[in-house]
């Protein structure tokens, strides 16, 4: 990994120079260098506006600007600086897929679920809050195909259910990134060490998750 927890406070706590100097590839260096995860600079929206300057854009202020290079895991926070200053003021996003799927629900749901889960020792990865209301479970890689399967077995399958799976070739706003001009993007439970590259099987909070969202 790029550096330590010890380095990210040192650079947090480094005053006006150092922030400026930095900026949002702080946060970059921090996914990248302490929880090896990819990084995708992101498009930003002001007024539904996207800044990627399609007037027509589908998902403004929420999709990977296309002329931007990944920042990879592992990267240091001089490299996550060097890429950040070639596309300034873009959000970040966490490409789905390769470390980690994403099971995703309303955040009420979510909450009630998470204080279900870890009462019963559940092991848990982290979890975001979105500003529409969205909690975003981060699990292992393939939850998003075997969600079906997981369902039918688990006796889900025919339960109007107001949750999906996120998976490759989509991307999450990570914080503390704005999404889509309406907010910050929340650590509801923030990566720690261990769970952030290897976060739990889907099965594992499925039934809890699932239980909860067909109640609520």
């Amino acid at each position: 990994m790029g550096f330590t927890i010890g380095g990210i406070r040192e650079m947090r706590q480094g005053g006006a120079r150092r922030r400026g100097r930095a900026g949002g590839a702080t946060a970059v260096a921090e996914y990248t260098g302490l929880w090896g995860w990819a990084v995708t600079p992101g498009a930003r929206a002001a007024g539904g506006v996207c800044s990627c300057g399609d007037p027509g854009c589908a998902a403004p202020g929420a999709h990977p600007l296309g002329f931007a290079p990944e920042v990879p895991p592992g990267a240091t926070l001089g490299m996550a600086a060097d890429a950040w200053s070639e596309v300034p003021g873009a959000s970040v996003l966490l490409p789905v897929g390769r470390t980690f799927d994403v099971l995703d629900a309303p955040e009420a749901a979510g909450r009630r679920a998470l204080v279900r889960m870890e009462r019963m020792g559940l092991p848990l990865g982290p979890v975001t809050v979105t500003p529409t209301g969205r909690a975003q479970f981060f699990v292992a890689p393939g939850a998003a195909a075997g969600l079906p399967g997981l369902l039918y077995r688990m006796g889900w399958d025919d339960a109007d259910l107001d949750m999906r799976a996120l998976g490759p070739g989509t991307y999450i706003t990570a914080p503390p990134s704005d999404l889509g001009g309406l907010g910050p993007v929340r650590w509801l439970r923030p990566p720690a060490p261990g769970t952030a590259v290897a976060p739990p099987q889907a099965r594992l909070l499925l039934g809890t998750l699932a239980y909860i969202c067909h109640r609520w």
